[in-house]
């Protein structure tokens, strides 16, 4: 799977954890199962946690498992702090730690009222010639690919479109709605919101890439978004994401606060 794919994938995990506290409960851990064509080859846990001044922290720790360990070992590290404010999480700072074998990278993003006021990769790659750059029109009212994807309770969850910018690539995903779907795990049982997903790559990638051209082409993605009636907002809880190689599912196997 191309590095752009993999990032994506890592992009999608961390979105899943974003489901913050309550006043009541401050720190809501959430665990997840990766797997592509039902064979398993991620695993990942998070932490959220809210502060009463209304600031939020975000951190999560992602690793490679099964058979993809067999190949290489992949591990990433992702947080994101902000203010909650006007029933949103807006991110202030977003990174994202990459590592593949020895070979490691780090997107790092800062934020002002919902723009990009700088983004940095540690090493710098070199760009190939047929490079599509991120315009300074793309960076502006943008979403972190974590916090961007959770919404309050009574948000029309799959009638919107998504900018998300996740340290390299700009993206839009739009949402359109595909009905509800019964989904339980622990910490939850009841119905999810289901929603299709168009991939839609704006710049931050190269052109004519196989990953990205058959991921914009496909219309069998889907996020399914699960109401945490603690904290009043909907967030995923499940996604299907196809690739030439198989089906990558990403699925919450716990769904809950911390005591």
């Amino acid at each position: 799977m191309a590095h752009s794919g993999r990032r994506i994938f890592i992009s999608a995990i961390a979105a899943l954890l974003a489901i913050p506290a309550s006043a009541a409960e401050i720190q809501h851990r959430t665990v997840y199962r990766v797997t592509l064509a039902g064979l398993p080859i991620a695993r990942a846990a998070f932490l959220t946690q809210i502060e009463d001044d209304h600031s939020y922290t975000i951190a999560g720790d992602i690793k490679s498992a099964g058979l993809a360990d067999l190949v290489t070992t992949i591990s990433a590290k992702t947080s994101v702090s902000g203010v909650v404010r006007n029933d949103r999480l807006q991110a202030l700072k977003y990174s994202l730690y990459y590592k593949k074998g020895k070979k490691a990278r780090v997107y790092e993003v800062s934020y002002r009222n919902g723009d990009i006021i700088s983004a940095t990769t540690t090493p710098q790659p070199k760009r190939p010639k047929n490079w599509i750059d991120v315009t300074p029109r793309d960076m502006r009212s943008v979403l972190d690919p974590i916090s961007g994807l959770v919404f309050t309770g009574d948000t029309k969850v799959c009638s919107q479109t998504l900018p998300i910018f996740d340290g390299e690539t700009r993206m839009d995903l739009v949402l359109s709605p595909k009905g509800d779907k019964d989904f339980s795990t622990d910490g939850f049982k009841g119905k999810a919101v289901v929603c299709g997903v168009r991939f839609v790559p704006r710049s931050g990638y190269k052109k004519g890439r196989k990953d990205i051209d058959y991921l914009s082409k496909s219309d069998r993605m889907e996020i399914w978004f699960a109401k945490s009636d603690a904290a009043n907002v909907y967030a995923p809880v499940y996604v299907r994401i196809p690739t030439e190689y198989g089906m990558v599912t990403i699925t919450a196997v716990k769904y809950g606060s911390v005591s």
